[in-house]
């Protein structure tokens, strides 16, 4: 077995830059919005600093991502280290429901008792919050360039918003004294975390569970793969995710009996198809000869394997 790592280049460096800073000032907003929403009693400071928590463990996701990315597989970890991002995330989405709820169900307490909060406390906080989480939305849109990257900018470029929200709320409790406004901001908040919350469940267990990934289409890739010339029927088709924007497939190909030569061009025409069209690499393509097999419960299986004897009819093709 031979493995291959990915090494970090130049654009790598600079992206791990970005993360590293874009992590230590999300730490530090979270510290400074957790004191400030305890001095000023505001919950939508708090429920900011839960936000935030939030955007600090997604860019620690990714940069543990653009980390381990680089790091080779081994004989015990022949995928890599590309699930130990989708754990981490699925573990933290959890935790993150759960402080969402009990954000929630303390604004609710305080909507039937509003609590006195210092208006101009909240929005010199927010407004810090503003400029740091618009600074590091334009860091990571100029290092944007896979998907990873690009999810990490909309969270961040949407956090911008919600803070400013908050500075809007500060306004309007200064100017109309009604106390009401931080909790009902504090549920707004809330509710965003658990939306966001329960897709990364969503999709990190539908990973864990090796379910075909969001957007592909087996019907589209059968279709696609049986379009090839000297392809007869592909069946058996399995897509599974290996991380976050990582996915693999492995099938079997029934062709007509002809020289591995041949064979092998099929296999590189079906692997172009898979790379350009869905953008799946790693693959695992097993070719199976018309005039020795048949079908059986949605498998192509020897004839003479059936009887008792065993034949070596079979070709496979393994791109990494």
């Amino acid at each position: 077995m031979h493995v291959h790592a990915a090494p970090a280049g130049p654009g790598a460096h600079r992206t791990q830059s970005v993360l590293r800073f874009s992590l230590v000032a999300t730490l530090a907003y979270v510290g400074l919005t957790l004191v400030a929403g305890l001095r000023a009693h505001s919950l939508a400071l708090l429920s900011e600093a839960g936000h935030n928590a939030s955007d600090f463990l997604a860019l620690l996701l990714s940069f543990a991502a653009v980390y381990f990315q680089s790091r080779p597989a081994d004989h015990s970890r022949t995928f890599g280290y590309q699930r130990a991002g989708v754990l981490a995330a699925f573990v933290n989405a959890a935790t993150l429901i759960v402080i969402s709820i009990w954000i929630a169900a303390e604004a609710i307490h305080r909507i039937s008792a509003p609590v006195v909060v210092q208006p101009k406390l909240m929005m010199i906080v927010a407004a810090a919050g503003v400029v740091m989480n618009g600074v590091i939305a334009t860091l990571l849109w100029g290092v944007a360039r896979d998907v990873n990257m690009r999810s990490a900018f909309i969270h961040m470029a949407g956090d911008t918003l919600s803070t400013a929200a908050v500075i809007a709320g500060g306004a309007g409790i200064l100017f109309t004294g009604q106390y009401w406004i931080d909790p009902v901001l504090s549920l707004a908040i809330a509710a965003l975390i658990l939306y966001t919350s329960f897709d990364i469940v969503r999709e990190t267990l539908n990973i864990l569970l090796e379910g075909t990934p969001r957007g592909v289409s087996l019907t589209e890739i059968r279709s696609d793969m049986s379009a090839v010339e000297g392809v007869m029927n592909v069946h058996d088709l399995h897509v599974w995710s290996l991380g976050s924007h990582s996915h693999a497939l492995a099938c079997h190909v029934t062709i007509d009996d002809i020289p591995p030569s041949e064979s092998a061009c099929i296999l590189l025409k079906l692997q172009h198809v898979l790379r350009e069209h869905f953008h799946i690499i790693h693959t695992t393509i097993q070719f199976e000869h018309a005039d020795c097999c048949e079908e059986l419960e949605g498998c192509v299986v020897p004839i003479e394997e059936m009887a008792g004897h065993p034949t070596h009819g079979h070709h496979h093709g393994h791109v990494h």
